[in-house]
């Protein structure tokens, strides 16, 4: 005799929210059962619901079950946190969330680890108070700290906050960077050697783009492809020598044990004017000034002109201000390191790591600007240096523990760091796996970087494709997406065989663009809807076979 079906659970979570199939069955049955809003579903205890619906007021994750019977939090992928995205709509997109994720979504570019978190850990400790730096994620700059710093203020009023000392929550755990050895975060760099750099434009070429070596010698210090490395630069010359002039300060005025022009080199940055900077100024002077520095301060941008504001132009635009030097260095922001994706290889180059760096220079109001790191490592810093280094282990990027696995590489421009160190390392294990390299750039004539070697692992066979796009050599600009497009159907036969997917370099379009080819040629080659082939590529990043290192 068989047993009469039992009614269906009710059905709460409705299909547009952004859980999986699987999520939404363990929060109906969650929800079922603290209500009891079926008769064949019996209510949890009084215990058992506080227990389950602490997450939902102190912001700590829920925890559901997989099929594999271990716990996970529920992540509904962090939509807001695009780095395409303006950071007003990804703070839009966050309304209504738990406040660690609000602070997450401020944050600018997932994971690249410059703060010395990935931006979760960021958002949760800041949220329990072990972390009271708010200015750290250096790619947000003023707008993410502005941010984080009105949600800051959030934290004393937000329900099951921690206490700034000895948190208590789950949440609080295991928030705080460990200690490491030296050379292993950005809060204990070490000291290795600049070894040389060489230009890889030629002549002509409109980009200004180098190889950099640097001597790990005596440092202990190894990694693996896929990592970054961490370069604390100093400022230029010419610049701090400038702010002396506008300050009127002698040179050598102490601050602490160090001089002010050693603070202003090594200790500061330069770039952006922080707000601090400007409430100074505001208490130094009256009147219309007094008011343009405080609406400075505020955020706001009285003659349209904020955006172009470093500290040499901040001082400009309020002359004869005579801080004192000392309050003047308390206003700046510290220097915070740069990070670099890896463009070497461990194992064929032991005690050595390489970097692809395009040196940063612009003009505003006939001053040139430059990239405080990318041109210290492309000019300021001689060989024979001694600079302070880290490696920042990677964060979900890293080469398929298999190596018979085939890999699709993606990488314009100085994109291509990584694969050319994912290239090397296959070289050196001998890994059986295909490999496919996407690049490009403005000129093949100009800006084909390491076309001696790429074309020798052609030659060899150790890279099976390599495809080119040039956007500047003919009528049509071609971009890699475009070289996607042509050779979808090849594209699709790799990927059915189980290929790996990386991409790397430009956030805000390349890598969204290549996103949005893939998933055209997953629906073209499939016969997919645009929605499945939606699904199947945030199938592979699940899986650990689409991945991103983009900037």
């Amino acid at each position: 005799m068989s047993a009469a079906p039992r009614p269906p659970i009710p059905s709460l979570i409705p299909e547009s929210a952004p859980f999986t199939a699987e999520q939404r069955t363990w929060l109906n049955g969650l929800f079922a059962g603290l209500f009891g809003l079926s008769e064949n579903v019996t209510p949890v205890s009084n215990a058992d619901a506080a227990r389950l619906l602490a997450g939902l007021l102190d912001g700590t994750p829920i925890v559901a079950p997989t099929e594999a019977g271990v716990g996970t939090e529920v992540d509904d992928g962090a939509p807001w946190h695009d780095p395409a995205m303006p950071l007003p709509d990804r703070m839009k997109l966050a309304e209504g969330k738990a406040l660690p994720r609000r602070l997450m979504a401020a944050m600018a570019q997932q994971d690249c680890g410059q703060c010395g978190y990935n931006c979760k850990d960021y958002a949760d400790a800041l949220f329990v108070k072990s972390e009271k730096r708010l200015n750290l994620c250096v790619p947000g700059g003023k707008d993410t700290s502005r941010t984080l710093k009105q949600l800051y203020q959030d934290l004393d009023i937000a329900p099951g906050a921690a206490p700034a000392a000895g948190p208590t929550t789950a949440l609080a755990e295991t928030k705080s960077p460990p200690a490491t050895l030296p050379g292993r975060s950005r809060d204990n760099p070490l000291y290795a050697t600049f070894l040389a750099r060489r230009r890889l434009n030629r002549p002509g070429s409109e980009k200004e783009t180098w190889h950099i070596d640097i001597d790990l010698a005596g440092t202990d210090l190894d990694y693996v492809v896929g990592d970054s490395f961490g370069i604390f630069p100093a400022n230029d010359h010419d610049l701090v020598a400038a702010i002396l002039v506008a300050l009127d300060v002698p040179a050598d005025f102490p601050i602490g044990d160090r001089t002010f022009r050693e603070v202003l080199t090594d200790g500061v940055s330069l770039a952006p004017a922080p707000d601090m900077l400007f409430e100074l100024i505001s208490y130094l002077t009256g009147g219309e000034r007094r008011q343009k520095a405080k609406r400075l301060a505020a955020g706001e941008d009285p003659d349209g002109d904020a955006a172009t504001l470093d500290v040499l132009a901040g001082l400009h635009k309020f002359p004869g201000i005579r801080p004192d030097p000392e309050a003047f260095i308390e206003a700046l922001d510290v220097l915070q390191p740069r990070v670099y994706s890896i463009s070497s290889s461990h194992r064929c180059h032991p005690g050595r790591v390489s970097l692809t760096v395009d040196a940063v220079r612009y003009e505003i109001d006939k001053r040139t600007r430059l990239g405080v790191c990318s041109t210290f490592l492309g000019g300021r810093v001689a060989p024979g240096d001694k600079i302070r280094v880290y490696v920042q282990k990677a964060q979900h990027f890293a080469l398929p523990e298999d190596p018979s696995k085939p890999i699709i590489m993606i990488g314009p421009g100085t994109g291509i760091a990584p694969f050319r160190a994912f290239l090397h390392e296959r070289q050196a294990l001998n890994a059986p796996g295909r490999n496919w390299l996407f690049f490009g750039h403005q000129r093949s004539d100009f800006d084909f970087f390491y076309e001696d070697e790429l074309v020798a692992m052609r030659a060899s066979g150790l890279l099976t494709r390599l495809t080119l796009a040039w956007s500047r050599d003919g009528k049509e600009k071609t971009y890699v997406q475009h070289r996607m497009r042509e050779v979808s159907r090849d594209l699709w036969s790799w990927i059915g065989e189980g290929a790996h997917i990386y991409v790397c370099g430009d956030a805000l379009r390349m890598a969204k663009d290549v996103e949005s080819v893939l998933t055209e040629i997953v629906a073209q080659q499939s016969g997919r809807t645009p929605a499945e082939a939606a699904k199947f590529i945030a199938d592979l990043k699940a899986q650990g076979r689409y991945q991103a290192d983009v900037y």
